[in-house]
C-alpha cells in the first residue's frame, strides 16, 4: 500500500473514470501495474484490506458475463465495497428508462461508481460525460470498441513473465475485427513501446486499419509465430457477426488453431493467453489450454488485482 500512498498523496482520485486505454501514458500504465502488485501476498493470495469500506459500487451488465463480472465483485469485496448486482433483465429499462436515467436514480441511491457493460459503443463514455458530480464511471466492455481493464490485466500478465516489454515479440490471432480485447490489448502494448506487434486472422476478421493500428499483419499463422514471446488466442466473436465471416470452426481451427506443432515455432519460454471464454479444439488446441505455458488462469487471477487497482485510483482511498 505504499507505492499506493505516494502516487495519491497529491491529489484523492489518481483517474475520474476509467474509460479506455489510449487516455493513457506509459507511466499510468506502470502505476496501476504496481498498484495492483501490491495487492498479492508473499504466499500469491490476495490481500483483504478496509482502504474504500462504505463505498458503494453497481455492476451493470448489459451482455452476459462470467469473468468480469465476478472478478469485479470479487475485487470490490476484497476491498470492503458494497456490491450491487443490478439484475439488467428486470430492472426498468426493460420499461424504457435509458441507461442514464438508471444511473440517476442509482445515484440518488448514493452509489458511488458504476462498472457498465454495454453492446453499444461509447455508453460508459456517453455517461461519464452527463454526469456531473463525483461518481465513477469504469468500462467493463462497450461494443465492439474498449475493454480496458482486460487489456491492464493483459499487461500485467505479460509482465510478471517477461518484465522488458520493449524487446518483445507478441502475436495476436483470432477475430481482431469484433474484439474489443484486441483493440485495447494492442493500445496497451504500443503505448508499452513492444519491440513488435504481429496479427493474424482471415482478412474478413480483420480491420482494414492495421497501420493505423501499429501492428504488422501476417496472413500465415506459421509464419506469425516463429520467435515470438508471448501468443495471444482470441475467440470467434459470433454475436457480432451479422454473416459468414469465415467457412466453419473446423476450418479456423484448421488454418488458425493453436497446436503443439505451432507452439513449438515460439519461444521455448513464450507464454500463451486467452482472455476467454475458451472454444476448445477451435482457436486452441486442449494440451495447449492447459499446458504449463499456458497463463489462462493467471490472467483469471490477475483480473481480481488489476479491478482492484481502478477501484483504488478512481474512488480514491485515505491512506
Amino acid at each position: 500500500m505504499l507505492y499506493f500512498a505516494l502516487i495519491m498523496s497529491k491529489k484523492n482520485n489518481y483517474f475520474k473514470h476509467f474509460l479506455s486505454i489510449d487516455s493513457l501514458s506509459k507511466h499510468q500504465i506502470q502505476d496501476i501495474i504496481s498498484v495492483a502488485n501490491g495487492f498479492f501476498n508473499q504466499d500469491g493470495s490476495i490481500i483483504q484490506s478496509t482502504a474504500l469500506q462504505g463505498k458503494t459500487i453497481a455492476n451493470l451488465f448489459f451482455e452476459n458475463s462470467t469473468r468480469t463480472k465476478s472478478t469485479f465483485e470479487l475485487s470490490a469485496k476484497k476491498l470492503s465495497v458494497n456490491v450491487l448486482n443490478v439484475d439488467i433483465n428486470h430492472s426498468a429499462t426493460s420499461k424504457g428508462e435509458s441507461l442514464l436515467d438508471m444511473i440517476l436514480n442509482l445515484q440518488a441511491m448514493q452509489v458511488d461508481a458504476f462498472v457498465i457493460r454495454h453492446p453499444n459503443a461509447g455508453a460508459p463514455l456517453f455517461v461519464a460525460s452527463q454526469l456531473k458530480n463525483e461518481a465513477v464511471i469504469i468500462n467493463a466492455g462497450d461494443g465492439s470498441h474498449s475493454h480496458p481493464t482486460q487489456a491492464m490485466l493483459d499487461i500485467f500478465t505479460i509482465w510478471q513473465h517477461k518484465k522488458d516489454f520493449q524487446s518483445l515479440k507478441i502475436t495476436i490471432v483470432g477475430d481482431i475485427l469484433h474484439s474489443r480485447v484486441a483493440r485495447s490489448l494492442i493500445m496497451a502494448l504500443n503505448i508499452m513501446q513492444v519491440g513488435e506487434i504481429r496479427v493474424v486472422a482471415p482478412r474478413t476478421l480483420m480491420p482494414s486499419n492495421t497501420d493505423v493500428l501499429g501492428v504488422h499483419y501476417y496472413p500465415d499463422i506459421d509464419e506469425a509465430l516463429v520467435d515470438v514471446d508471448v501468443i495471444v488466442m482470441l475467440r470467434l466473436q459470433k454475436e457480432r457477426m451479422n454473416h459468414a465471416y469465415i467457412p466453419s470452426g473446423s476450418e479456423f481451427c484448421h488454418q488458425y488453431g493453436l497446436n503443439e506443432t505451432r507452439l513449438k515455432l515460439a519461444k521455448k519460454d513464450a507464454i500463451v493467453m486467452h482472455p476467454g471464454p475458451t472454444n476448445r479444439g477451435v482457436e486452441i488446441a486442449p494440451q495447449i489450454a492447459d499446458s504449463p505455458q499456458s497463463v489462462i488462469l493467471n490472467q483469471v487471477t490477475n483480473g481480481i488485482v488489476i479491478r482492484m487497482a481502478v477501484m483504488m485510483m478512481t474512488m480514491g482511498a485515505d491512506t
